[in-house]
């Protein structure tokens, strides 16, 4: 029987150079999707005659009620070692393997980046300064420096520890607090800890840095959002769960704080009628924290090797849940 394979949510129409599929078995059939599948009823009848889904990290969700209508799936592959959007109990329920791939040995660094990008935009007022020099309006709002703010982070594991090394490049005082820190590991990495409310309270800035799990859902609600200085920025570079999309929506509406940066959203893609899109306090990226050629090239590359591991009925790299 041919194998089929489906590539989903390849945006940039990468993946296929991305790996060498041609090097499985003759007859293998890959096609990829290069636009985001809308609902469980399109992914359903997308995926009817396939036996391999390759998920772009957490991209398109797989609950219990889309792997029960995908009786011929037989293996769900996806990039990063986490996908907290495909329902693992259900596939093994189902006979479904699961597996994951590791990204490349820099892909932590690559979204440290993208947060510090977003700081440094909106400190530095570069959307709105950008536009209004393109209208022929100089200088429409004052930058504001970094040197002596105080950077606070929500989670200070490997991402976390990059983001306190360059801030204090900066020149800036990091605090930080998780649900799990301690004193000891906040200490190696020359920060203060602090409790959730003084994070968010004290800090210039506030940088997420949590994985996504049912404790930490909607970390970021109403109470921390009004504890913040009303100058204040919010970052998210990690998954959107962590905050209440009502609870920060009203905070910039109503400029209860400075602005947020956002590179990770409730929907995506964010559609173009997303309020969000109305906000001029906000700076927005499409989930670039993690897009780049060696990253991705080290996703489809491991992905690749476990659909051969499979195939041959050798163990496959498995996905935390």
């Amino acid at each position: 029987m041919t194998l089929r394979i489906a590539l989903l949510d390849d945006y940039q129409q990468l993946a296929m150079g991305m790996a060498d599929w041609a090097s499985l078995p003759e007859g293998t059939v890959v096609h990829a999707f290069n636009k985001a599948i809308a609902g469980e009823d399109e992914l359903v009848n997308a995926l009817q005659d396939v036996d391999v889904v390759v998920a772009m990290r957490e991209r398109t969700a797989f609950p219990a009620s889309v792997i029960a209508r995908l009786p011929r799936l037989r293996l769900l592959a996806s990039t990063g070692l986490r996908n907290a959007a495909i329902d693992v109990p259900a596939c093994l329920r189902q006979g479904v393997v699961v597996c994951g791939a590791k990204g490349a040995r820099h892909g932590l660094a690559a979204t440290a980046e993208t947060a510090w990008a977003l700081i440094l935009a909106l400190h530095k007022r570069l959307p709105g300064s950008d536009q209004a020099l393109r209208e022929g309006i100089w200088q429409p709002q004052l930058a504001l420096a970094l040197e002596g703010r105080v950077l606070g982070l929500a989670g200070l594991g490997n991402i976390g520890q990059r983001m306190a090394r360059i801030g204090q490049a900066f020149g800036m005082e990091v605090i930080a607090w998780s649900p799990n820190l301690t004193v000891e590991r906040a200490q190696q990495a020359g920060v203060r800890m602090v409790g959730k409310t003084e994070l968010f309270g004290q800090s210039d800035v506030v940088s997420l840095h949590l994985v996504l799990s049912p404790s930490t859902a909607n970390v970021v609600a109403h109470a921390e959002l009004s504890a913040m200085k009303p100058g204040a920025f919010l970052v998210n570079t990690s998954r959107a769960g962590l905050v209440d999309e009502a609870a920060l929506m009203d905070a910039l509406q109503n400029r209860r704080i400075g602005g947020a940066g956002l590179d990770v959203f409730w929907q995506e893609p964010l559609p173009a009628s997303h309020a969000l899109c109305r906000l001029d306090n906000v700076v927005l990226t499409p989930h670039l924290g993690y897009v780049t050629p060696e990253n991705l090239a080290a996703f489809y590359g491991g992905v690749l090797n476990n659909i051969k591991a499979w195939i041959q009925g050798l163990p496959v790299t498995p996905l935390s849940y």
